[in-house]
């Protein structure tokens, strides 16, 4: 089983860049990860933001392989605590089987067809984040994800 993590726009900050790094230098000792970054559109607090999240649409969906189970995140979607997202992730293992493909919007989320073509709409947290500090946030859950399946200390329960 595959990780891929399609993410609208960079890491700016080299500190975001370093956790970023170190979750998923981690996390890859359980499963093979690949980041795919897209560039952000530019434009939307002047401009068309439903056509630019449009865009951003597209391309994340061609970023999309067609056998992975789709996970998106979006505010709006349901929480898990970290035991329930493990569970999950083991469950696929299990009997899926299947890659996953989570996706973090840019700054002004997803489009509908993203979210549409999901099979999780999840939910870090009520409150907002950056798209930046969601990707840093996901890849720690997933990798104590990971520890809670192999009963490894770090989840610390």
């Amino acid at each position: 089983m595959k990780l891929r993590l399609v993410c609208v726009g960079k890491l700016a900050e080299a500190w975001q860049r370093q956790a970023s790094d170190d979750y998923a230098g981690r996390l890859q000792r359980y499963f093979p990860l690949e980041i795919v970054e897209l560039k952000e559109e530019k434009g939307g607090r002047k401009g068309d933001v439903s056509g630019l999240i449009k865009r951003e649409a597209e391309r994340i969906l061609e970023k999309v392989p067609s056998q992975s189970m789709l996970i998106v995140l979006d505010e709006r979607g349901k929480n898990l605590g970290s035991e329930q997202l493990a569970e999950r992730l083991g469950n696929e293992m299990l009997h899926g089987g299947r890659d996953w493909c989570l996706v973090i919007g840019g700054p002004y989320g997803l489009d509908p067809a993203v979210r549409q073509r999901a099979e999780l709409t999840l939910s870090l947290s009520k409150m907002t984040f950056t798209h930046q500090m969601a990707r840093i946030f996901l890849l720690e859950q997933l990798y104590r994800s990971s520890t809670i399946l192999r009963n490894e200390p770090y989840h610390n329960r």
